[in-house]
């Protein structure tokens, strides 16, 4: 076979930068999106609208059947755990907690799914965690208390919502872990059939809770949030990885949590205060410590990022 020629590996480097750095900007936006168009509805209609329209995008983006790519009535039971973690219980309460806080913080607090990410791949698969992993989470868990200590002098409902964000990227991690056999499978089916179950387990919850449905266009605006910020955004994460390699896609999307805070400061027209500047920083530097071991050590040896499995 053919080598590829110089100018065709620069070429796929930028096609494949330029498609991890959309799915990033397509997920890190949804964030403070969901929060403008959440306002008036209950989180479990919320996160049901979500997936519904991930779900939408996964049917349509889904690739032809292929031998070996197929779910498969084995499949169901992980499934159904995949979705309630993560098309169920982490969106709603990503969906109440950002009524109960800034989205700037919210999107910032996403970061920690990357240290409940490690912490179960050690748990559950053995995976290793150098010294420099361990300073990574360190300062990613600084970050997200020096937030939590913001919103503690401001109001006693935002660190309430903090938590309910950081509670929703352990559920998203739990998401990350179980959903790692899947991995060969057909994205865009996995997207479809967890989206699916989770929009119907939560939609049998807002109805059984009461809760009332947003106004049209709130619906339809958080159906093209989930179809865009869920759906799509995997979809470019996944063709960013076939020009780009998995490392560095990973290295570009692990920015999508400070590109929806720059997002949510740049809507709202206020200037972040010091306990978002520092709690940025140091998860900032925690993120880039983490990126720098896993490009050095190879996705082999080294814990992933949770960026490596985008919502």
């Amino acid at each position: 076979m053919k080598e590829p020629s110089a100018s065709q590996l620069d070429k796929r480097a930028w096609r494949g930068g330029l498609l991890a750095l959309g799915a990033a900007i397509l997920f890190g936006a949804s964030t403070p999106l969901i929060q403008r168009w959440s306002s008036d509805s209950g989180a479990f209609w919320t996160a049901a609208l979500l997936y519904i329209g991930a779900a939408l995008a996964g049917g349509l983006l889904r690739g032809p059947p292929a031998h070996g790519m197929t779910l498969r009535r084995e499949h169901l039971p992980r499934l159904v755990a995949v979705a309630l973690f993560g098309a169920a219980l982490g969106p709603t309460l990503l969906a109440w907690g950002l009524q109960h806080t800034s989205a700037a913080s919210a999107s910032l607090v996403l970061v920690l799914e990357a240290v409940f990410t490690a912490l179960l791949a050690r748990l559950f698969y053995r995976e290793h965690i150098g010294r420099r992993v361990i300073l990574a989470l360190l300062l990613m868990t600084a970050g997200g208390a020096t937030l939590a200590l913001e919103n503690r002098a401001s109001n006693a409902a935002g660190i309430v919502g903090l938590i309910a964000v950081a509670v929703a990227t352990l559920a998203w991690a739990m998401d990350n872990a179980l959903s790692r056999p899947l991995s060969n499978l057909d994205p865009g089916r996995v997207v479809l059939a967890k989206g699916a179950l989770g929009a119907t387990v939560t939609i049998i919850l807002a109805l059984s809770f009461r809760q009332s449905f947003p106004p049209v266009g709130s619906a339809t605006a958080l159906l093209v949030v989930g179809a865009t910020g869920y759906g799509l955004s995997l979809r470019l994460y996944l063709l960013a990885q076939r020009e780009f390699g998995a490392a560095r896609t990973g290295s570009v999307f692990a920015f999508a949590p400070f590109l929806g805070a720059v997002l949510s400061v740049a809507i709202s027209g206020q200037f972040p205060g010091w306990g978002l500047a520092a709690g940025g920083v140091l998860m900032l530097a925690g993120v880039v410590l983490h990126l720098t071991e896993t490009n050095t050590q190879g996705p082999g040896r080294s814990t992933r990022i949770a960026a490596d499995s985008p919502r």
